[in-house]
């Protein structure tokens, strides 16, 4: 039996690898033509010290100089001496360039391509290969036909063949402008990753995920892993957006209601005229409840004004969660992630 192992570097690089049920995290990791750091590979020295944020494991024979009782109670590891028993995460204090690994590169086309919506646009594509990440991380795609990328969320489950994207129509935006004007079935796509410290953990309490305008597209992959994963504890998602012309997905959204037995979401909308039955940002229709006296998980996607705002709720309600993840995104003339 093997599993997949994340590897987390300080750069924002991941690379997700398979180690056996009885091999070495350390040897799976140098198969995989990947070198954390590593001196005595016999549990002495430290160098190969790493936190595993998420996961089960066994660890081998260690003195406490390389690594200590109350280290290893906060989840610390020695990559040396470490045999996974499930999936897990791992935190890396180094540099992928450190380590002598580069950011996956992977080639696709494009599948299909969804311009419906006055201000969105969604599209899938076909990778040659299962493409692995956590579910929330993002990818720089290549803008065809130019050098640059844009930097976008996957809005799909992690493992699949086809990879999906959620993306706001910017004015004159490079990606939007090919998207909405020139992108045909059958394009080739170019995208380099994954990225990104903003991803699901494990569901250990109620979760609370905000998400603003495209911020749905980390969520939308979220939720559609716990789908085939389903958790011991509520999710509650509030997506807010601005017009009711940036309601998207909700087609999907509905049907995620319905396959996860405690999953349930509402929209808001900024627009005073929009008619929607809730107006204006999420916050207004959140209370201290749905924090659970700071038993909550939350989770935050959206603009930097958002993010901030809901920092003010939490500090006004004067409630702390357990656990607060975000990320902002920002445009100059095109979204992507922070």
């Amino acid at each position: 039996m093997s599993y997949n192992i994340a590897l987390q570097f300080e750069d924002g690089v991941s690379r997700i690898i398979s180690c056996d049920a009885d091999e070495l995290v350390c040897d799976a990791a140098y198969r995989a033509k990947i070198n954390i750091p590593l001196d005595c590979r016999d549990g002495a020295c430290g160098t190969c010290k790493c936190h595993c944020e998420s996961g089960s494991f066994t660890m081998g024979v260690y003195i406490e100089d390389a690594m200590t009782d109350e280290e290893a109670d906060q989840g610390y590891v020695l990559t040396c001496q470490m045999k996974p028993t499930s999936d897990c995460v791992i935190k890396v204090p180094a540099s992928s360039a450190a380590c002598k690994t580069e950011v996956g590169t992977h080639g696709s086309h494009l599948q299909s391509i969804n311009r419906d919506s006055a201000t969105t646009v969604s599209f899938t594509v076909k990778s040659e290969l299962p493409v692995a990440f956590l579910p929330g991380q993002y990818v720089n795609l290549l803008v065809p036909g130019s050098k640059d990328t844009r930097s976008y969320s996957f809005s799909s489950a992690p493992n699949r063949l086809e990879q999906s994207f959620l993306i706001r129509d910017v004015p004159d935006g490079m990606m939007s402008t090919f998207m909405r004007h020139k992108a045909q079935v059958g394009d080739f796509m170019m995208f380099t990753g994954p990225y990104g410290s903003f991803y699901l953990r494990p569901v250990q309490r109620p979760v609370l995920m905000l998400a603003g305008g495209t911020g749905l597209a980390p969520f939308l992959s979220m939720l559609l892993w716990l789908k085939d994963n389903p958790p011991a504890h509520p999710i509650r998602l509030a997506y807010g957006v601005n017009t009711n012309d940036d309601l998207v997905e909700l087609e999907q959204l509905n049907a995620l209601k319905a396959a996860l037995p405690d999953f349930d979401y509402f929209t808001t909308v900024v627009d005073a005229a929009s008619g929607h039955p809730k107006q204006g940002y999420v916050t207004s229709h959140l209370s201290a409840h749905d924090l659970h006296d700071g038993n909550v998980d939350v989770y935050v996607c959206g603009p930097p004004p958002m993010v901030e705002g809901v920092r003010k709720w939490m500090a006004g309600v004067g409630v702390q969660p357990q656990n607060f993840l975000f990320e902002k995104f920002s445009s100059t003339n095109e979204t992507g992630a922070a």
